[in-house]
């Protein structure tokens, strides 16, 4: 029997405090949909990376402000996409960035997201990351 693409939405508060479970369920999803184990590791930190720059920097720890993510998993690829009410940022200058980017104080997660899934992408002037990681063998 071939997989069919299967998705579900998650909504939550954009603090800190319902982060944590609504990582922990959306991993579930994830894990009850056939990800390896390598994969599972690969998600799980580009998520809480994304999970807490949509936290911090797109509603300022501010649970009356929503965080809407949707997942989306096919025979090929998880997608995730998180989308926050937050001004964005200059995406372009992470497109420019190389491996030697300063990472002092912003950035590093979005390094990390990149080394761990095959595509990232924004949308909403940066308010919206969309991750994909391809499914193995």
């Amino acid at each position: 029997m071939e997989q069919q693409t299967i998705s579900r939405d998650f909504i939550l508060p954009g603090n800190s405090e319902s982060m944590v479970a609504a990582r922990e369920s959306m991993m579930d999803f994830i894990k009850e949909n056939g990800a390896n184990e390598g994969e599972e590791i690969d998600i799980f930190v580009a998520l809480q990376e994304a999970l807490a720059n949509a936290v911090v920097h797109g509603c300022q720890n501010d649970g009356a402000k929503i965080i809407r993510c949707w997942i989306e998993i096919d025979p090929s690829a998880f997608v995730i996409v998180i989308r926050d009410p937050g001004p964005g940022f200059d995406v372009a200058a992470t497109e420019t960035a190389g491996p030697s980017v300063n990472t002092t104080e912003h950035g590093r997660g979005i390094c990390l997201m990149r080394s761990l899934m095959n595509d990232i992408s924004y949308g909403h002037g940066g308010s919206e990351v969309r991750l994909r990681k391809l499914r193995g063998p």
